[in-house]
């Protein structure tokens, strides 16, 4: 062994050799765990890795050594010039230049495990994140106490490193704390006898992971710094569970909580207070940006939401992009995705022969909905649904093809967020205290629309799915040949489009079906399945009164109550599907191929192929043998050739069922009172009524008090999520 390699390897701690390789602990972190390894390269160089992400330049200096002297000298070519640190240089910091310039007491920042450290040949501090058990899982580095005038490189993360909260470790068992951004503010609250936890950055907050650890927390309190990271505070935070319990520090004059304490430690704990009495709910300022998003979107749909047909004026719309023959589908896709407000949305499968255009129509009838509304994938695998960073509440998952969705688990997973709402899973993770157990939590609710060439998919997600069909028949690609020949007559203005599903968001989503009971009772009772297809005709029917709620009644408490004109649209378009579904009728495809089979063994046949199938329905091959599939499966046909890849042997199975409804007609329902009623508000109105009822309370209780506040609050809710009980129905 070289004369660089026995120095060094006698400057380590707990050296363990395996031939020209050694491990020993780390002298730069607490190590534990043997990290580093040091191992005689060429010409007797001595190569060092440190697994937990340590510099080469900190270990050498921190054993006394220089770069230099871990080589050995050449007879021709000389010492080798040390590599230089590959990283960024940096400024340099010493903890007490920190604890200094923050006026805190060294004996207090060493408390917390702050150390001084060698980075890249420069001072820095070692800052240690730990977990709730009090478990080392992250290191940052701070290198400079500045940023400089260009990008902020004061922080290093060490390699490895798993990003969480700051301050987990010292988590109070408190019904109240701040949440603040970066460590030297959690640092000044902690000396000051305030709980709190930092966010190490202000785009690291991760709604899985940190959401959690604030749930027995009964009031937040958020510092929103005057900066670009205050805003992205602000955007997360508006879509965070915590945001109901969430209220807003902001503290003017002032960049963040050490720029508040610097400027008069002895008074900071009472200023800190007062700005805490003087935090704003952030439930209020989402009201009040809730309001005026409604009515800038109000403006630019308002013509759309008042119309009296909605569906028809969608449909004429996408006529113009060349989506002919397909009515009935896209506007079940346009309603199922509406539903995406609700606690339990439709979820939908297109299925239909390859290049039948189910990608197409699915593309064009998404163009009408706002990016937030969907979440696109080309395929996903067997885990992603839990380890996914997207937010996925009332939203509709898009997987462009059914094949895309691999594996059991996959559809085992997808299957829980659809009827639960949410997604559960635990997972064993390596920590520096052995495996433990992660408990992964996706909120929902989650809707699915998927396009496949499949008969049926999973048995488990069929009966989650109402399925619409693509059209294969001559008649609809002859009519689709000459929509591509002519070419979409002008280019569409998507943004009322959008602006109404944007009002729609801030609108009202509570909707009361007067004759749900009726309903219930006249529907033919014929499957099982229908408990479940029963919920989505429902889901549909409200959908169709929120989407034409400006002209319809509200109940004294604001919901909307819905039609039978929005029950016989949804019946119209929906029926038969619901009762193809249950199997209590077949579609007309299915009819159509049974019909041509009986026509071939009527001429005296015995048996009918594939080919002379084709031939009656005047199709191709493929799509022949596609409806002989479907009517295989559904037993009213058989295939008497038993070998695989021969060809089929058709004949007649099961009678066909007599076509009929399930679902009972509108004129066979009356239309039961849904109790107090009040008139139809303009819904630009909005804005206005909530500053009269705050101007009001003002008035009567005097601006300021809690009474007022409480009843101003109150007056700027906007109701976005819930549905009434069945009793309430």
């Amino acid at each position: 062994m070289s004369a660089p390699y026995e120095r060094v390897a006698s400057l380590l701690r707990n050296v363990k050799r395996k031939g020209s390789t050694l491990t020993a602990c780390c002298p730069t972190h607490d190590d534990k765990n043997n990290s580093l390894s040091v191992t005689e390269g060429e010409d007797g160089r001595v190569l060092i890795t440190c697994f937990a992400g340590c510099e080469v330049t900190a270990i050498v200096a921190t054993i006394g050594l220089s770069m230099s002297d871990l080589f050995v000298e050449h007879p021709r070519r000389g010492v080798p010039t040390p590599q230089p640190c590959k990283r960024a240089p940096v400024a340099g910091v010493t903890l007490a230049q920190y604890a200094a310039a923050k006026k805190m007491p060294s004996d207090f920042l060493s408390s917390l495990g702050m150390s001084d450290f060698t980075y890249c040949g420069q001072p820095a501090i070692r800052i240690p994140y730990r977990d709730q058990r009090g478990s080392e899982v992250a290191v940052r580095f701070r290198t400079a106490l500045e940023k400089s005038a260009e990008v902020d490189d004061r922080f290093r993360w060490r390699k490895g490193s798993k990003i969480l909260l700051y301050g987990l470790w010292r988590m109070p068992s408190t019904n109240e704390l701040v949440l603040c951004e970066g460590e030297s503010d959690c640092q000044t609250l902690w000396l000051s006898g305030f709980a709190a936890l930092g966010v190490p950055g202000a785009g690291n907050w991760n709604e899985e992971r940190d959401a959690a650890v604030l749930d027995n927390v009964d009031k937040i309190f958020v510092v929103i710094e005057p900066d670009k990271g205050g805003e992205a505070v602000r955007t997360w935070l508006a879509k965070s569970r915590i945001a109901a319990r969430a209220n807003l520090i902001f503290l003017d004059g002032f960049k963040d909580v050490s720029a508040l304490f610097l400027d008069d430690p002895a008074q900071f704990a009472a200023r800190f207070e007062t700005e805490k009495r003087r935090a704003v709910p952030m439930s209020s300022l989402l009201n009040e940006e809730d309001i005026r998003k409604k009515s800038t979107a109000w403006e630019k749909c308002k013509s759309l939401a008042q119309s009296e047909n909605v569906l028809e004026a969608f449909n004429q719309a996408l006529n113009t992009r060349g989506v002919v023959g397909e009515e009935r589908t896209a506007k079940l896709l346009y309603l199922a995705l509406t539903t995406r407000f609700f606690s339990r949305p439709v979820s939908v499968a297109i299925k239909g022969p390859s290049s039948g255009g189910k990608s197409f129509l699915t593309e064009q009838v998404l163009a009408f909905f706002p990016e937030s509304a969907v979440y696109c994938l080309s395929a996903m695998s067997e885990r992603v649904l839990a380890y996914t960073e997207a937010d996925l509440r009332h939203r509709f998952l898009v997987v462009c093809e059914a094949a895309g969705i691999t594996g059991d688990f996959a559809s085992y997973l997808l299957r829980s967020l659809l009827s639960e709402g949410k997604l559960i899973y635990e997972v064993v993770e390596k920590t520096s205290d052995g495996m433990k157990p992660r408990r992964i939590e996706k909120s929902g609710p989650t809707g699915l629309l998927v396009t496949t060439t499949l008969i049926r998919l999973h048995p488990e997600n069929e009966t989650r799915l109402l399925s619409l069909g693509i059209s294969d028949s001559q008649e609809q690609t002859q009519a689709v040949l000459i929509a591509i020949a002519k070419g979409a007559d002008e280019v569409i203005d998507f943004s009322p489009w959008i602006a109404l599903q944007e009002w729609l968001q801030y609108s009202e989503h509570r909707v009361i079906v007067p004759f749900a009971r009726e309903l219930a009772e006249k529907t033919k009772p014929v499957s099982v399945r229908l408990r479940r297809d029963f919920g989505a005709v429902l889901a549909l029917v409200k959908a169709h009164a929120v989407l034409h709620q400006a002209n319809r009644q509200r109940h004294e408490n604001g919901a909307v109550i819905a039609t039978l004109a929005d029950y016989s649209a949804v019946r119209e378009l929906a029926g038969t599907i619901v009762a193809e579904g249950i199997e209590a009728t077949v579609s007309k495809n299915v009819r159509e191929t049974v019909e041509a089979v009986r026509q071939i063994l009527g001429n005296g046949a015995e048996e009918a192929s594939l080919i002379e199938l084709a031939s009656v329905l005047k199709l191709d091959k493929s799509s022949a043998s596609r409806r002989a599939a479907d009517a295989i499966q559904r037993g009213h046909l058989k295939n008497l050739e038993e070998k695989r890849g021969r060809p089929r042997r058709l004949v007649l199975g099961d009678a066909l069922p007599e076509e009929g409804d399930v679902l009972p007609s509108g004129e066979l329902l009356q239309s039961c009172s849904p109790g107090p009623m009040v008139e139809t508000r303009p819904p630009q109105s909005d804005g206005a009524l909530v500053k009269t009822t705050a101007e009001a309370a003002f008035e009567t209780l005097g601006e300021g008090t809690a009474e007022a506040n409480a009843t101003t609050n109150v007056a700027c809710s906007i109701q976005t999520e819930g549905e009434f009980a069945e009793a309430e129905l």
